[in-house]
């Protein structure tokens, strides 16, 4: 039976355990919407799914019951304790797979149990592969961004994300060139991906109720990203971002040394600005800043 707001509290009041406000629990307690996002990633009995904060495992048992393998990965101690306890028939059968820790190890890299588990073939098989995998989470805030940046670019076996987060960060997701959430996320996301939103969520899906609204996102994984150069690209959009209303001649000049006369690929100019460009411009931007400074490697 899926769990209601007084089974949580309940689990929760059994083990002297409460919301965290630092670690930006909000339990989503509206089972529609937690099928909603499930039935949008259109998984199968056997998908290797990663999940992200699972709290006391409320989408966790929607994604077990439909046959999924899940990977979850939960900072809190109490938390971790508790799913431990909750779920030891499918711990015990091999289905969930549980990691204490936080999903970040630094900004650019994974927990090392959760990089192990998801980079490397499931057997030692001449010519496999690592696994398959979808990212399926109510995703604690603050790790919202970092996490889905190193998928995208690290983990081309991640083969699409659907997950809660802040609406501000769902609409940097799927921002166009020229909006004002429009930045290096959006440009990543675009290089890497396709982004549709699923739902909207008021404050009131959640207990205890967040300050801020909350969205569901979906990104599908393109057959092949903008550049097989992520890194690279993904420190050359930063920096032409960090001051994102500035004509661009002047941010080349000052971030890679550019002197003008510079040639500029087809569609900007020195007066340009980096918040109306587009992610194809910005590669051309950087294979010109490249090659204009001499060497096939400006960005590292």
């Amino acid at each position: 039976m899926p769990q209601s707001l007084t089974s949580i509290k309940e689990l929760l009041t059994a083990r002297g355990l409460a919301p965290r406000k630092s670690l930006g629990q909000n339990f989503l307690v509206d089972h529609n919407l937690i099928r909603k996002l499930v039935d949008d990633a259109a998984t199968k009995p056997g998908d290797l799914i990663l999940e992200i904060g699972p709290g006391t495992g409320v989408l966790t048992d929607e994604l077990l019951e439909r046959g999924c393998r899940v990977i979850a990965c939960e900072l809190d101690d109490g938390l971790y304790a508790l799913l431990k306890e909750r779920l030891a028939p499918r711990l015990a059968s091999g289905q969930l797979t549980l990691i204490r820790g936080d999903c970040l190890n630094g900004k650019r890299a994974l927990h090392p149990d959760l990089h192990e588990l998801l980079s490397k073939p499931p057997s030692a098989a001449s010519g496999s592969a690592p696994p398959l995998f979808r990212l399926i989470a109510n995703l604690p805030y603050g790790a919202a961004t970092p996490l889905m940046t190193n998928l995208l670019i690290d983990y081309p076996n991640c083969l699409s994300l659907h997950v809660t987060v802040q609406r501000e960060v769902a609409d940097r997701l799927a921002a166009t060139p020229g909006a004002d959430e429009y930045g290096p996320l959006s440009v990543i996301a675009a290089s890497c991906a396709v982004a549709h939103k699923v739902a909207k969520l008021p404050p009131e899906c959640f207990w205890p109720r967040p300050d801020v609204t909350s969205a569901m996102i979906s990104l599908i994984r393109r057959p092949a990203p903008l550049t097989p150069r992520l890194h690279a690209f993904a420190d050359f959009v930063q920096a032409v971002f960090e001051r994102r209303r500035k004509q661009l001649g002047g941010i080349l000049r000052e971030k890679f040394g550019i002197q003008e006369p510079f040639g500029y690929p087809e569609g900007i100019t020195y007066q340009t600005r980096a918040e109306n460009l587009s992610a194809p411009q910005l590669l051309a931007l950087m294979s010109a800043v490249e090659t204009g400074n001499g060497r096939t490697s400006a960005v590292s």
